[in-house]
């Protein structure tokens, strides 16, 4: 690297499709690049194709020209949802550029993928994750993914935990009990197995609201939508689709839901916590560090009936949910923040680049 008395290098941050993207991905992005322009680091973006990481030759050849440009010795840190695919690129790169990638969860865990998109995924980010000179994950869970099944060292691995903002609790007293998921229609999301339960508990009194993008998977999106139609849901199952603000959307609400089949972190969930809800969601990855046991009712993914059940449970016993209510206000306190997610990431850049 340049000399501590040289002119201090930019730092590059690369990421495919639009940062302005509502997704909790490209949210972590935003955030962080904003943390880390407070903390005095001039961040240049640079745009790859939406279509990582599954992107055609042109694409790809785009995306190797995009890194040559960078001046030498750069510090590039680069969206997992691009880096995982781009192992040739990173291998002709390692030594004259500062690789760091951010990794939200591992490319291969994507729910729906065909078994050799699968392989091929994995097989392509170990080799990419070989090339940089550290990796920021999520959480603890997915450090530990890395250690154990992509052979990734523990000190090249980094953790920046997501931050969240504070938050004026909600209120929680609707009638009917508002029931809020906050994910895009994705398949790893489990919007389906949620309106599987939801039909076994029609009995009950509850609206939903599904709130996130439906243009990622947009034929997935149109499967859930039929399958609320057949099921007669579909007047008490609201499709938002993708919100800006959604300060107003967990404000209205009384119980978070998220029926995930798999997350990198869930800062959702935090989310939820921040405003004080009570929250029902499934036991895959981190979501039960994330999730405050005393604020919580996890189940088994990809399970309609438990999940039914737990759901069963706080709309019709009140004292449970009041409880679960004020748990979740007593662990909004204990939170991380983005200033410590972008301080904890800044520690990584200084460590990989000497910054």
């Amino acid at each position: 690297m340049k000399p501590e008395d040289a002119a201090q290098p930019d730092l590059y941050f690369v990421f495919p499709g639009s940062l302005t993207t509502l997704t909790g991905g490209y949210h972590y992005d935003r955030r962080l690049i904003a943390e880390l322009e407070g903390l005095g680091i001039t961040v240049r973006p640079i745009t790859l194709s939406k279509t990582f990481p599954f992107p055609n030759k042109d694409e790809m050849d785009n995306a190797r020209e995009a890194l040559e440009m960078i001046p030498n010795d750069s510090v590039v840190i680069i969206d997992g949802l691009a880096f995982g695919s781009m192992e040739s690129i990173a291998e002709k790169e390692k030594d004259r550029l500062c690789l760091i990638a951010l990794c939200h969860h591992p490319l291969a865990m994507e729910t729906g993928l065909q078994k050799e998109q699968s392989d091929a995924l994995a097989q392509s980010e170990k080799a990419a994750f070989r090339c940089a000179q550290a990796i920021i994950v999520t959480s603890q869970n997915t450090r530990k993914i890395l250690e154990t099944d992509y052979a990734v060292p523990n000190v090249k691995i980094s953790v920046a935990l997501p931050g969240t903002d504070s938050s004026t609790f909600a209120k929680c007293e609707g009638t009917p009990l508002k029931l809020l998921t906050v994910a895009s229609l994705t398949k790893r999301k489990g919007h389906d197995v949620l309106v599987d339960s939801l039909r076994m508990i029609e009995n009950l009194q509850w609206e939903a609201r599904f709130v996130g993008d439906q243009d990622i998977d947009p034929a997935w999106a149109q499967s859930l939508q039929a399958k609320t139609k057949s099921n007669q849901l579909s007047e008490r199952i609201t499709f938002v689709g993708a919100v800006d603000d959604l300060s107003i959307e967990y404000q209205n609400a009384d119980v978070f839901v998220l029926p995930s089949r798999f997350e990198g972190y869930g800062m959702v969930l935090a989310e939820a916590v921040a405003n004080g809800l009570p929250i029902i969601s499934t036991r895959a990855g981190p979501i039960p560090d994330v999730a405050p046991k005393s604020a919580s009712l996890l189940v088994a993914p990809g399970d309609p009936l438990a999940l039914s059940k737990a759901l069963t449970r706080v709309i019709t016993k009140k004292d449970v949910r009041i409880k679960m209510q004020l748990s979740s206000q007593v662990a909004a306190e204990d939170l991380p923040s983005w200033s410590d997610c972008g301080n904890n990431v800044l520690k990584c850049i200084k460590s990989a680049s000497r910054l």
